[in-house]
């Protein structure tokens, strides 16, 4: 039971402050790090834990019922990992010049910085660089930085700055090993990517697969154990010069890269093949990326999604082609409201 304050009407909704607790809720706690209300880095931590990711599956399991008309009658899954220092990449801002530069996240509302010393989703290796970079920064600093760190402790940041380290990590999932710098989207949670991989590519094989969005090759490299050729498809250049490049270390001759936006590629997907992975950004998949698919229709789609809504929007369009085997539900970003949904798809009918 709460007390709050109205910051915000329309006409189907409205937005409100709590003023005071009356009444804490099961499962409710004191946020363990001080800064919780004012970072917008996390929104619940006053949850615990295992309460956070049971609610986050159950607002995913709701969205793709209400908006993806997705049956209860699918198998779903959820995957926790580390709730703590978990996090190889973050995107700080800064504030200030001179001797007063200061760096942070942004507030939870509003786009004021909020400085941070340290932080307890970062995995340590990163948590303790944050104070040395203010000292490194020059007198005029970027407004952000982006940052990742390797396996060894190596750290990249983003963009090149003088005193910022820009040099490339190298970070194992699995068998594999990949290079990456700082500019790169890489998936943060350190202990669940494995278990995500295995997820995403599973124990199919077939012919001809196809990874859009490939970025550096996270699900490229092992997809290319299992199929005769794999096409990876990637519009940002860096990333694609990384994926090329992790592919001929591990000496995958079966691998072919495309440096192409996926919405200009789409048109050129063959008919029938044996597999689709696609992990779009936010806002998922194009109308017209979603119904060439389902024109093409593959045997076997999986669809990688860090958004809900955008999900279910498109798996509405890819209902005319095929039914969904398994939903698995990944808590990559333990303390925020962020859950990522693998959804495996089969075609229905002959290809």
């Amino acid at each position: 039971r709460l007390r709050v304050r109205i910051v915000e009407r329309r006409t189907d909704y409205g937005r409100a402050e709590i003023v005071e607790i009356l009444a804490a809720g099961k499962g409710r706690r004191t946020p363990p790090c001080p800064r919780f209300g004012t970072c917008g880095g996390c929104d619940l931590q006053h949850l615990e834990d295992a309460l956070q990711a049971d609610l986050k599956a159950s607002a995913v399991r709701e969205t793709l019922r209400r908006l993806g008309k997705v049956g209860s009658s699918v198998p779903t899954e959820l995957v926790r990992g580390a709730a703590w220092a978990y996090r190889q990449r973050a995107q700080l801002h800064t504030i200030g010049r001179d001797e007063d530069v200061q760096i942070g996240f942004f507030s939870r509302r509003g786009r004021q910085v909020v400085p941070v010393e340290s932080c307890p989703v970062l995995v340590p290796e990163r948590e303790s660089v944050i104070p040395n970079h203010v000292e490194a920064l020059p007198a005029a600093p970027p407004r952000r930085i982006d940052l990742l760190v390797g396996d060894d402790g190596a750290l990249s940041s983003a963009p090149r700055v003088a005193g910022l380290p820009q040099r490339e990590v190298s970070i194992t999932v699995g068998r594999y090993r990949y290079e990456l710098d700082a500019r790169c989207f890489f998936q943060a949670h350190r202990e669940l990517r494995p278990r995500l991989v295995e997820e995403v590519v599973g124990p199919w094989r077939g012919r001809q697969a196809f990874d859009l969005y490939a970025g550096v090759g996270l699900f490229t490299l092992p997809l290319a154990e299992r199929y005769e050729q794999v096409l990876a498809v990637e519009g940002d250049g860096v990333a694609g010069r990384f994926l090329k490049r992790n592919a001929r270390r591990e000496r995958l001759e079966r691998l072919d890269f495309e440096h192409s936006a996926v919405e200009s590629w789409i048109d050129r997907l063959p008919a029938g093949a044996d597999r689709v992975v696609v992990d779009p950004p936010r806002t998922g998949l194009s109308r017209r990326a979603s119904e060439q698919i389902a024109r093409r229709r593959p045997s076997r789609l999986t669809y990688v999604s860090c958004h809900a809504a955008t999900l279910a929007r498109d798996l509405k369009i890819l209902s005319e082609s095929f039914e969904i085997e398994k939903i698995t539900m990944f808590d990559l970003f333990p303390q925020t409201g962020h859950m990522e949904t693998v959804a495996q798809l089969v075609l229905v009918g002959p290809p």
